[in-house]
């Protein structure tokens, strides 16, 4: 199993009070829960399989992964790198996590299915979940059981859908209530700005006999994410509202209270190349409604201990060692997009991760079996190990910092010689001021550039990538012997898109082949740390 390292925000030991974020790493559109004594936490991985992540807390700032909601979205070209397509930017979206009777209960929606999911379970951790599916898709939906026994999902972005479901949340319940409950949310920020930012990732409350809605959305004279909040008296209204935050774009997510009392909101703030991270904040009440942060800012020191910081459970070393009964791959993996299952493997004696191309692919973004995690900020580091002898002719394998503008460093074989390369893709993209630009891209980068290469006269080669988040730079290197790191190509400037990917960077493990299917690579272990190489 892997050994879980304490890295992230704060890891030093000795932290007596917690820090925001509570996970530097991409962990966008948070949905929160309490359950006892117990918080949960769900997220948006996109075209990661498997999809959306659950995880787990006791004290609402150490977080652990408890599983995911499917295995595999869908069977489609999309999902599987099929016939030059691909799910980037797509998979799933935002979810809605909610208990409900003793079941645990996600909503989600996905354009690549073209459906709304809602996945329910009895025992989060250990399954199984029940998939429900149904049209059309109701973008940023979220799901609430009413104290009356009525199902509800609201939806929508800028106008805002309320929709009943049948009783078990399966499919819209036929003649129930469907109807526009808000026009604008924008409208909050004045009817000149109405332009921005469509006020979306719904996420429904009820407090005390009142509905509480969260909205995330943007006015239209500058990008500036912010907290909408409505409340009414019934659920279908009417509403009123007010902008409940706006400060370093820290927004999308909703309440949740502590058994004794307390209640805070778990949101999000863009941060670069990293990604989307959550943070939490301070709630108190005030005439009925809840009052965000500290003096309308989002503190940096919150009023909880934490005497184990850092990201234990979310990322971690693997030195693929599998005792009998124990999973293949612990929670922390995701792979890009769906596995091709018969061309992978975990090996003993010793451990190694094992990939065998079985298609010929020009593209690493297009490669399937591209094993990933998340990279971390403010500055993370990825090591590897890998053995090569089994490469064929044309392959390409090794370590890469993936987003759609990204870098790697690997083994390419050719001609039968072995070289270590560093190559990068290239985009014709204008960058905006300030690390919290979002880049649109249309297509994927499909123009790509060998920047250096060194000849390989052995069949062990170590590879590493730092990912510095004060720069947005990735750095990448290679070892003959993992003792002694040698830098090789340029650093890549790290880029947050928008249209392709629209996540954080990713530490991927891969192996593709570029003219005949069958070669195979040994990954002996997989390293990370906060520590940039010297």
């Amino acid at each position: 199993m892997p050994l879980v390292v304490c890295v992230g925000i704060a890891a030093a030991a000795t932290a007596e009070k917690a820090q925001n974020p509570i996970i530097w790493a991409d962990v966008p559109d948070v949905s929160s829960i309490r359950v006892g004594d117990t918080y949960y936490m769900s997220s948006t991985t996109m075209h990661m399989s498997p999809g959306v992540p659950i995880m787990k807390s006791k004290d609402l700032v150490n977080w652990e992964m408890a599983g995911y909601a499917y295995d595999r979205l869908v069977e489609n070209d999309k999902m599987n790198l099929e016939n030059g397509e691909d799910a980037y930017g797509k998979g799933t979206w935002a979810s809605s996590l909610r208990y409900h009777n003793g079941t645990f209960y996600v909503s989600t929606f996905s354009a690549t299915s073209g459906k709304t999911h809602v996945y329910s379970t009895k025992d989060v951790e250990k399954g199984p979940w029940i998939e429900s599916s149904f049209e059309p898709v109701l973008h940023d939906n979220s799901l609430f059981f009413d104290d009356d026994g009525r199902v509800y999902m609201l939806y929508g972005s800028g106008k805002i859908t309320l929709v009943e479901l049948l009783p078990d949340a399966s499919g819209i319940k036929p003649g129930g209530v469907n109807k526009v409950i808000i026009e604008n949310t924008n409208l909050l920020f004045g009817e000149n700005e109405v332009g921005g930012l469509g006020g979306e990732g719904s996420q429904l409350y009820k407090v005390n006999g009142k509905y509480y809605l969260f909205n995330i959305g943007s006015p239209r004279s500058r990008w500036s994410r912010c907290v909408l909040l409505h409340r009414a008296d019934h659920i279908e209204g009417p509403y009123e509202g007010r902008v409940a935050l706006e400060d370093r774009h820290i927004a999308q997510g909703g309440l949740i209270d502590t058994p004794d009392g307390k209640w805070y909101a778990t949101l999000f703030g863009d941060r670069g190349g990293v990604g989307r991270i959550p943070y939490l904040v301070p709630v108190k009440w005030e005439d009925g409604w809840p009052v965000l942060g500290m003096d309308g800012k989002v503190p940096d020191v919150l009023d909880i201990e934490d005497p184990q910081p850092g990201l234990q459970g979310i990322v971690g070393d693997d030195e693929f060692e599998r005792k009998p009964g124990e999973p293949k791959l612990p929670l922390i993996w995701q792979w890009n997009h769906n596995p091709d299952n018969e061309h992978w493997e975990i090996l003993q004696n010793p451990g190694r991760l094992r990939i065998t191309t079985g298609r010929v692919d020009q593209n690493v973004q297009h490669t399937r079996n591209t094993l990933t995690q998340r990279t971390f900020g403010p500055a993370s580091s990825a090591s590897t190990c890998v053995e090569v002898s089994g490469m064929k002719d044309g392959d390409r394998a090794g370590l890469i910092a993936l987003q759609n503008r990204y870098g790697y460093v690997g083994v390419k074989m050719e001609d039968g010689k072995k070289s270590i390369v560093m190559v990068r893709s290239e985009l014709g993209i204008e960058v905006g001021e300030g690390k919290q630009q979002i880049v649109s891209i249309d297509r994927l980068s499909d123009i790509v550039k060998e920047v250096e290469s060194v000849p390989l006269a052995q069949d062990k080669v170590y590879l590493k990538v730092d990912c510095d988040f004060d720069s947005d730079q990735a750095s990448f290197y290679y070892s003959l012997d993992g003792a002694k790191w040698t830098q090789i190509g340029d650093e890549v400037q790290m880029v947050y898109t928008f249209t392709k990917h629209f996540m954080g960077y990713r530490f991927g493990l891969f192996n593709y082949a570029t003219k005949a299917a069958g070669g195979y690579v040994d990954f002996d272990f997989y390293r990370v740390n906060d520590q940039l190489t010297k």
